[in-house]
Parts: structure tokens; C-alpha cells; sequence
């Protein structure tokens, strides 16, 4: 029996290193070589505990790159050696909502990494379908912050994203800084970000924010300055604190749109004025994951570089530190993205 190297997270706050099985192709199959795992917010929500304890134990990861290592006998359109990325989300193909590209609602949808075995290993196993192919000249820290990349190109697709928007963004955290990279790229314009962290605020500024607030109580002064007194076109948040999304509806224009992006606890709400949306025409939409064309779009971004991924691939940690790289977070707010570095 083939084996390989994996971080397994047994309970919140530990990782176990541990020389498991290589995962079985199925005929519809593609066994990826990981190269780089980038630890993601998600990654981060299951290590605290705050998220999917109960599939635990479970090896974590899916912010991925690597090669083809094999494929299953029906596999007929990639190739072992191929590099490549894969599209996380896995639904059944076939129903209603895998037809719209709205995976997440397929019922009998799961996630590499948070619902079956993901990318802290060796190897990772998904189906071939969802494997894209990447070009050989592009870095692989680069490839492995497609899926990422692809969340904010979605957020951007639903929330109609469009040219001379004025956007806010709440949390300049790794995701906030590639949704002001998305903005900018989007033509939005001005794109102000807000977070408690002087040092994030700095690196959002350096990739394409037209202001940065610290300062909670200087936010709404600053968005009608820059709007005209109107507030904005839209209001992006990306941290998932109830509070902030009832903010970000103070937030808008008339007429404003808030993309609910960051991911809170499982019962909060947010209270919505019925009458004011109703008159003032404001809309709000959810967004999250990245998928189908989504991950297309992503990967053609990065390959031709119109992201800024310095501060997102400096930081690299080996499999076998990986509990300290987790560890650490905190204390490196400068590293928008910590991967680890596998084969």
C-alpha cells in the first residue's frame, strides 16, 4: 500500500502529522502531486474550532497547486505531469443547481478540505472534471491562490461590480486585500477600506485602495466625503461580524447594494429596514466560494498578472511545521497568505 505524508487535524488547535494511505483513484478520478496549500480563513475557523468540529479528524486545505500524478481509466482530457489547479466545490453535476453554477446549494455537495480530505498531504484526489490544467510559467505560489482569487471574482460577478462604482470594503485581511485588487480591476472607483490594522491598511493602500480608515468613527465621514455625501454604490463585507454587515447598510447610497461576504456564526442575523429598501431600491446579495467559471476567470487573472501576490507568497512554512505556522498567524500581520510547501 501506497503511502504519503499528511497534517491531519485531530481537534481544534492540534495537528498530527502522520504517514496515512495515498487516496484511491476512482475511474473518474485525478490524483493531484500538492506542491503549496495555502492556509485560508476557513482553514483558520476549523483550527479555532468555530467551524466543522464535528468532521473532525480531517486533513484541511484547499487553496491548492500541484501535478497530475494519475488519473482513472475514464479520464481522458488531462494527463499525468500536468500542472494544474482544481475547482473545490464538488456537487453532483447534474441537478438544478449544478447547472447554474451554484454548487454550494446541490444537495449532495461537498468541499475538499472541509467536508472530505483536502490538501495538507502529498496527494489530494478529485474528480478529473474539476481539475484545470495551468500554464508551466507561472510560479506555483501563484497558482495556489486561484481558489481565493476565484471567491472575489464571483463576490465581484454577483454584486455587478462595475466601472466608476464607488465600493467600501470592511477588513483588509487577505480577502479584503484581493477584493480591492478586484475592484481596481473592476474600474470601481473610489475604493475605500476599513480595518482596525494600520499595517493592513498599508498594504491594502499599496495595492490599489484610494483610502484606508483605521479609525471605526472616521468611516461614514470619510465614505461621504469621497461620495459626494450620496454613500456608496457598494459596500463589501469581508469579515463576518454582524455588526459590521449592520453597518455597511449605513454604509450605502441610495440605491446601494452590500455583498455579505464574510462568513459569521451559524444563527446570526442582521436587521434589515423593510420600508427603506423597499423605497430606496438597496439590494443585498450573498457570496462565498469560488466555482466553474469562476476558477477559469481566476486562474486567466493570475496568469497574466494582474493581481499583486508578494505579500500572499513570501510567507512558507513545510508540512511538518505546520502547527506553528498556524500558531503564528496572529503575529505576522503583514503575510496577507501563509502557504505551506509540500512535494
Amino acid at each position: 500500500m501506497a503511502t504519503m505524508r499528511a497534517a491531519v487535524l485531530t481537534a481544534p488547535h492540534r495537528f498530527d502529522l502522520r504517514e496515512v494511505a495515498v487516496p484511491e483513484v476512482g475511474p473518474d478520478d485525478a490524483l493531484i502531486r500538492v506542491q503549496r496549500t495555502g492556509i485560508c480563513g476557513t482553514d483558520i475557523h476549523m483550527f479555532n474550532g468555530h467551524y466543522a468540529a464535528d468532521r473532525l479528524p480531517l486533513v484541511p486545505g484547499h487553496e491548492f497547486a500541484g501535478t497530475v500524478a494519475a488519473t482513472g481509466e475514464r479520464v481522458k482530457h488531462i494527463k499525468p505531469g500536468t500542472t494544474c489547479v482544481a475547482d473545490i466545490n464538488i456537487g453532483c453535476g447534474q441537478c438544478y443547481w449544478c447547472r447554474r453554477n451554484e454548487i454550494l446549494n446541490c444537495p449532495s455537495m461537498t468541499q475538499v478540505g472541509i467536508g472530505r480530505e483536502g490538501a495538507f498531504a502529498e496527494y489530494v484526489c478529485v474528480p478529473a472534471r474539476l481539475v484545470i490544467p495551468a500554464p508551466d510559467d507561472v510560479p506555483v505560489e501563484v497558482l495556489a491562490l486561484t481558489e481565493p482569487v476565484s471567491c472575489v471574482v464571483r463576490a465581484a460577478r454577483k454584486a455587478q461590480a462595475s466601472f466608476g462604482q464607488s465600493v467600501v470594503i470592511l477588513g483588509a485581511g487577505p480577502i479584503g486585500n484581493l477584493h480591492v485588487q478586484m475592484m481596481r480591476l473592476c474600474g470601481a472607483a473610489p475604493i475605500i477600506i476599513a480595518d482596525l490594522s494600520q499595517d493592513r491598511c498599508r498594504l491594502a493602500l499599496a495595492a490599489g485602495a484610494d483610502a484606508a480608515v483605521a479609525d471605526p468613527a472616521q468611516l461614514k465621514q470619510e465614505v461621504l466625503k469621497r461620495t459626494g455625501g450620496r454613500g456608496a454604490d457598494l459596500v463589501i463585507e469581508s469579515v463576518g461580524s454582524p455588526r459590521l454587515y449592520a453597518f455597511a447598510f449605513e454604509l450605502i447610497r441610495k440605491g446601494g447594494h452590500v455583498a455579505f461576504f464574510g462568513l459569521s456564526g451559524p444563527n446570526d442575523t442582521v436587521p434589515v429596514d423593510i420600508l427603506r429598501t423597499i423605497l430606496e431600491e438597496n439590494s443585498l446579495k450573498g457570496s462565498v466560494a469560488g466555482m466553474g467559471e469562476d476558477m477559469h476567470d481566476a486562474l486567466t487573472l493570475l496568469s497574466h498578472g494582474r493581481f499583486r501576490t508578494e505579500a500572499f507568497t513570501r510567507a512558507t512554512f513545510p508540512l511538518d511545521d505546520i502547527q506553528r505556522a498556524f500558531e503564528t498567524l496572529a503575529e505576522r500581520p503583514r503575510d496577507l497568505k501563509t502557504q505551506i510547501i509540500l512535494n
